[in-house]
């Protein structure tokens, strides 16, 4: 192993995890672009930054790219259960940047990780989920004179981070690179979609054409799971608590109903909303015998885990990721990955095209908060428009679509009042 302070299963799978990181990068031609760019730019020399994030191979290219943009980067995983440990591999051994993540490590281990991270005394961080500010504000409040900001990528991040900022509890800069119109709309939508289906498919092998289907929360995320069980044959039902929603869902033909509802005739429930036990004692007091249930939500509270364990009087592991539970009435659910994302955990996450978009974001909004040093205010701001509209751009011509431009005459009717009705 190479002098490189780092935590990883076993340095031998670099040659793997190299071969994997470079299947990806043919499928994200915008970071290539980028890339190529700053390797000569250098806009990120020197600035130290920290990143709590999947250690996927579509993440390997990102990390490549700011270090080649002149970051001094570390990284560790945000999900005990989403590390590809021959990606972690290669990073520290053919690309020189120290990871600390281990597929299946352990909360305290994983928190151990995070620590090391911040010990790097970042002035940036990258965070899919929020755990990186919060362990700073929570404990390392030494390191927050020196920041310049933060991005997040995750819609639950975001939430975290938005009542941070009602609460005036947070001090330092956050760039919401999940809101970005180039991240929610594609990523969130296509990505989760079918990289969730992946994973299901992936853990049971079940067919799921003909079955009962929910979705609990219609956002970006669960249109693009809905969508995409839709596709396979499903009968998709949606949850919701919003009202907008719940009324697009019904507008896209799907079934909308209360939960406790959709648990009893449902055959898979997967959660998608950000929030805690979305998936509550009451919902799994009537669930059918053999439902199978999985998260798609970044943190692993969206099912009531400790309820479903209460009730049941055994457990087996007849799959990778599936844990079957038995309940006193003799009724069998399914939880896949431990309630963890199941589309990390139980395959490989999102395919590196619209991670393309996502991680394009990460790079340009990391080098825009360097460049707004100290005038930014301690709040979560948006992806300013510049850049949504570069990605595009950039993605477009990567895919080789051309499109229609604004005459100077049409430019000015636009930008104007004066003209109405001829």
């Amino acid at each position: 192993m190479q002098d490189i302070d780092c935590d990883i299963r076993d340095s031998s799978l670099a040659e793997q995890g190299q071969l994997r990181i470079e299947w990806a990068l043919q499928e994200m031609p915008v970071l290539q672009e980028l890339a190529a760019r700053f390797a000569t730019e250098r806009p990120l020399q020197g600035i130290r930054m920290s990143g709590c994030l999947h250690i996927t191979t579509e993440t390997a290219n990102l990390a490549v790219t700011l270090k080649k943009a002149g970051a001094d980067l570390v990284l560790c995983a945000s999900n005990p259960l989403s590390t590809q440990d021959d990606v972690a591999a290669a990073l520290v051994e053919r690309y020189k940047i120290p990871v600390y993540a281990i597929r299946g490590e352990s909360t305290e281990t994983y928190y151990q990780h995070i620590n090391a991270v911040l010990d790097h005394q970042p002035v940036i961080t990258m965070d899919d989920g929020a755990d990186l500010v919060s362990e700073i504000h929570k404990s390392r409040t030494d390191l927050i004179s020196n920041m310049l900001g933060g991005t997040e990528e995750t819609t639950t991040g975001v939430i975290r981070l938005r009542a941070m900022t009602e609460s005036d509890e947070l001090k330092f800069p956050v760039i919401a690179v999940n809101d970005a119109m180039t991240k929610h709309l594609f990523d969130n939508r296509y990505g989760t979609g079918q990289s969730t289906l992946d994973g299901i498919i992936r853990a049971t092998n079940i067919l799921i054409a003909g079955k009962n289907f929910t979705v609990v929360g219609y956002g970006w995320c669960g249109r693009g799971i809905a969508m995409r069980a839709k596709g396979h044959g499903a009968h998709v039902i949606v949850t919701e608590v919003n009202a907008v929603r719940a009324l697009e869902a019904t507008m896209d033909g799907y079934r909308v109903m209360p939960l406790s509802e959709a648990a009893k005739q449902s055959d898979f429930i997967i959660t998608a909303t950000g929030d805690k036990h979305a998936i509550d004692k009451e919902h799994l007091d009537v669930m059918k015998d053999g439902c199978v249930l999985a998260n798609s939500g970044h943190f692993n509270v969206e099912i009531n885990i400790p309820a479903l364990q209460a009730m049941s009087i055994s457990k087996q592991h007849p799959r990778a990721s599936v844990d079957e539970y038995t309940l006193a009435d003799g009724r069998r659910l399914r939880l896949l990955a431990e309630g963890r994302l199941v589309n990390l955990a139980a395959a490989e996450g999102h395919p590196s095209a619209v991670m393309d978009m996502s991680f394009a974001n990460q790079v340009l909004s990391v080098i825009y908060l360097a460049e707004q040093k100290g005038k930014l205010t301690d709040s979560v701001h948006n992806v300013p428009a510049a850049i949504d509209d570069e990605i595009s751009r950039l993605k477009l011509q990567a895919m080789d679509i051309q499109i229609d431009q604004l005459t100077d005459a049409q430019a000015h009717y636009l930008s104007s009042w004066q003209e109405g009705t001829i």
